[in-house]
C-alpha cells in the first residue's frame, strides 16, 4: 500500500458516511457523537473511553473528552438511532431471513462497583463436566444472517436478575423474538438446546414463524399416538441421507432422517429430524418447516448448523472491542456502549459485502496481511485493516461536523435628516 493517507481519508469518508445514515434522525450533538464512538473504536480496537478518545485527536484535553463520553453513553441509545440502524439492516437481508437467538455471558470477576452485577456461569472455563460460575452479565443477542452469509444483531441486551425490574430471562428472549417478526413478516429462528421449552414453542406458534430448535435427551414427542421419548425415536432409526459437512475445522459425512411428531406445547404436526455422525449422541432438531424431499431434510440440519455464525460473533465481539473490558459502571451505559459496539460489526458487515474486486476492500485485506487467503468469516481481518488504515490518521472526525453559521450583516446606522 502506498497512498496512506489517501485510504485513511477514503476509510474516514465510509465511517462517516455510514454513521450520518444511522444518526440522520438525531441533533448535530448526538450525531458527532455517534460517528465519534464508531470512528474511535474501529481505529482503537477497543471500548475503552481512554484509548476511543486517543484516536480522537481533539485539541480538547483527555479527561474532558472521556467525561463527555461517558455523559453521552449515560443517557442511554434514542430510539431514533435504534429504529435507523435496524431499517438499514434490514435492507441487507434476503428474502428468506435466518435469525440465530443464542445466550453469551460478560465476565467481570474483579468488579465490584458495576449496577446489578451478577453471577453467571463462565462459558470460556466451563466444561461439559464442571461449571464455572463467576461475577458477570448475560448476553441475549438475535443476529440475522446477511446476504453475504454474516451476522448482524437485530437485538442485544446485557441484563442481569438482580435488576429492579427485571422479570425473567425468558421475557427478554420472548423481547428478541418480537422485534425479529417486527422486521420480518416471515422468517426463520435457529436456537440451541437451552431453548428447548414449551413457552417457546407456544411463542414461535404465536407469533406465525418458522424454527429449528435442538432437543435435549428429556423432551416428549407424540408419535403414532403416544407420548415416546425422542431419545427413543432416536434410537429406532438410522440416518438414510448423506450430507457432507464442514464441522469444528474439518469434513465429515452426516447422516439424516426424519419423522412426523407432535410436541407437547401443541397439537399441530412438526418433523422432528435425526443427524448421525456428528457428535457423541445423534442430534434431535425440531422443525415447523415443512418437509416434503431429501433435499428439504438437508436443508433443516444445515439451517441448524449455520449456528457457528453467532457463536463466532460473540467471539469476534469479545476480542476485537475486548468487551468484556469495559470501565462504565451503570447498566444503561454498559448498553449503550454495547450498542455502539453493535453498530462498528454492523459496519464491517457492510464492507464483508462489497464485491472482491472493490478498491477499498482490497487495501483492507493487504493492510490487514492474513495468512490465509480466504476464510468464511471476515470479521476479524477486516477489523485488523481498519484499523491499520486509520493509524496514519492525524485528526479524527471533528472537522467532518462544522458548525454552519449565517453570515451577519454589515451593521449600518440609519441617517435622520
Amino acid at each position: 500500500m502506498v497512498h496512506f493517507t489517501s485510504n485513511t481519508y477514503t476509510m474516514k469518508r465510509e465511517i462517516i458516511t455510514f454513521a450520518n445514515k444511522i444518526s440522520k434522525a438525531l441533533f448535530k450533538p448526538a450525531q458527532k457523537f455517534t460517528a465519534d464512538m464508531i470512528y474511535g473504536m474501529l481505529a482503537s480496537k477497543s471500548c475503552l473511553l481512554t484509548e476511543i478518545a486517543d484516536q480522537l485527536h481533539e485539541t480538547s484535553k483527555k479527561v474532558n473528552v472521556v467525561e463527555r463520553l461517558s455523559k453521552n453513553l449515560h443517557k442511554g441509545v434514542a430510539h431514533q438511532l435504534q429504529n435507523s440502524y435496524l431499517d438499514t439492516i434490514k435492507q441487507w437481508v434476503p428474502d428468506e431471513p435466518v435469525i440465530h437467538i443464542d445466550d453469551s455471558d460478560i465476565v467481570k470477576p474483579n468488579g465490584y462497583k458495576f449496577e446489578a452485577l451478577d453471577i453467571v456461569r463462565d462459558g470460556s472455563e466451563s466444561t461439559k463436566t464442571k461449571n464455572v460460575s463467576k461475577k458477570g452479565y448475560l448476553v441475549t443477542e438475535a443476529c440475522v444472517l446477511t446476504k453475504s452469509n454474516h451476522p448482524v444483531s437485530i437485538f442485544s441486551k446485557i441484563h442481569s436478575s438482580r435488576e429492579k425490574n427485571f422479570t425473567s430471562t425468558n421475557d427478554v428472549t420472548f423481547a428478541a423474538m418480537e422485534r425479529g417478526s417486527t422486521l420480518f413478516k416471515k422468517a426463520t429462528y435457529i436456537m440451541d438446546r437451552g431453548y428447548d421449552s414449551n413457552k417457546i414453542f407456544l411463542k414461535m406458534e404465536e407469533l406465525d414463524q418458522d424454527y429449528v430448535i435442538r432437543l435435549t435427551a428429556r423432551r416428549k414427542l407424540l408419535y403414532h399416538q403416544k407420548w415416546t421419548p425422542a431419545t427413543e425415536l432416536r434410537n429406532r432409526r438410522k440416518g438414510k441421507i448423506k450430507m457432507p459437512l464442514y464441522y469444528k475445522g474439518g469434513q465429515h459425512h452426516a447422516y439424516l432422517s426424519h419423522v412426523k411428531v407432535q410436541i407437547t406445547a401443541s397439537k399441530k404436526d412438526i418433523y422432528l429430524v435425526l443427524v448421525y455422525g456428528i457428535t457423541e449422541h445423534p442430534m434431535m432438531l425440531a422443525t415447523n418447516k415443512e418437509i416434503k424431499s431429501k433435499d428439504d431434510v438437508i436443508n433443516v440440519a444445515k439451517l441448524y448448523f449455520s449456528r457457528w455464525r453467532i457463536e463466532e460473533y460473540f467471539r469476534s465481539k469479545k476480542q476485537i472491542f475486548q468487551l468484556e473490558n469495559f470501565r462504565v459502571r451503570k447498566l444503561i451505559a454498559i448498553n449503550a456502549l454495547n450498542f455502539y459496539i453493535t453498530l462498528c460489526m454492523a459496519f464491517l458487515a457492510l464492507l464483508s459485502m462489497k464485491p472482491e474486486t472493490s478498491v477499498l476492500k482490497v487495501e483492507i485485506i493487504k493492510s490487514a496481511n492474513p495468512i490465509k487467503e480466504k476464510v468464511y468469516f471476515n470479521y476479524y481481518r477486516l477489523a485488523k485493516g481498519v484499523a491499520r488504515i486509520l493509524s496514519y490518521a492525524r485528526e479524527g472526525v471533528r472537522y467532518w461536523f462544522k458548525t454552519k453559521r449565517p453570515k451577519y450583516r454589515q451593521i449600518r446606522f440609519k441617517l435622520i435628516a
